[in-house]
């Protein structure tokens, strides 16, 4: 039996994006809440990205401007390689079975991510699509932002651009440099389809991997944290590196394996593999590997 409603299916595939709440038990909510407040208190003693990843990448991605006094954890890079409480949201949590409603049965999981905006930090996300740094054989694909947090208008929301997932994909590239942003000029003509998804802790803003999005600084004196999986139809294949490899990337978390690979046609640049421990990095102009 499906959990999402027709009407909510329906609303998903017309704007590309669908905010659900209660996509987590509240205890494992807590949980998450625990972990991260733990990783924060350690980033105090750190003065530079640090821990490693599968691809020997930091895996904690400190906001410049962090300190001891005022950290400023902006990522932390597959946390469920690192916590069992996470890994068992991602394999567990109803935005998976969300996600089957919309292109299961066949489910895999591909990346994920806790991106966190402290109180008075700059971070911010410039406009881009998910798709574009994750090219696969289909793009029956879709990111999940679970918030940890509760998110609101002023602590940093995410900001879409409702029904672009039905547009053209968007060069990231600038000037021969993968800026994992699309232009300005591709936002201003469509200002007043932009829509900030708001939600109380534990709602999830299920978003197509071909919309286009990003966020404002946190301006409140709230955080806003979220956990973000991307699951992803299992009949399609990767055609470019994993920019977040992990060892659980591609676990199948829901149905069984087909055999089978689903082409649908598309034209894109390939994007470039961050250098740098997130592509918060090539946003920001400081990755100089490109």
């Amino acid at each position: 039996m499906n959990k999402l409603t027709q009407k909510q299916m329906d609303q998903f595939w017309h704007d590309g994006v669908l905010v659900i709440e209660n996509a987590v038990e509240p205890e494992d909510l807590a949980k998450l809440k625990t972990v991260f407040a733990q990783w924060v208190e350690t980033s105090r003693a750190h003065s530079e990205d640090y821990g490693e990843t599968l691809d020997g990448r930091a895996r904690f991605d400190l906001q410049p401007g962090h300190s001891a006094e005022k950290p400023a954890l902006r990522r932390v890079q597959s946390p469920e390689e690192v916590s069992p409480e996470y890994a068992y949201v991602m394999r567990n949590a109803n935005t998976v079975d969300f996600c089957m409603d919309l292109i299961g049965p066949n489910l895999r999981f591909h990346h994920g991510k806790v991106n966190s905006k402290l109180p008075g930090t700059a971070t911010q996300v410039k406009w881009h699509q998910d798709f574009s740094f994750q090219p696969m054989t289909n793009n029956d694909m879709i990111t999940c932002l679970l918030f940890v947090d509760e998110v609101t208008l002023e602590n940093g929301p995410l900001e879409v651009l409702t029904g672009s997932h039905k547009g053209p994909l968007y060069s990231h590239w600038h000037d021969g440099v993968f800026t994992g942003a699309v232009a300005d000029s591709v936002i201003e003509p469509h200002k007043e389809h932009v829509r900030k998804c708001t939600g109380p802790a534990g709602a999830v803003c299920l978003m197509h991997v071909n919309l286009l999005h990003g966020s404002a600084p946190n301006l409140s004196d709230k955080p806003r944290t979220l956990y973000i999986s991307t699951y992803y139809a299992e009949d399609a294949i990767e055609l470019s590196q994993n920019h977040l490899p992990s060892t659980l990337s591609h676990e199948l978390v829901r149905g069984k394996a087909s055999g089978r690979v689903r082409c649908t046609p598309y034209d894109m640049e390939l994007p470039a593999v961050p250098n740098a421990t997130s592509f918060f990095a090539q946003q920001e102009g400081t990755d100089k590997n490109h």
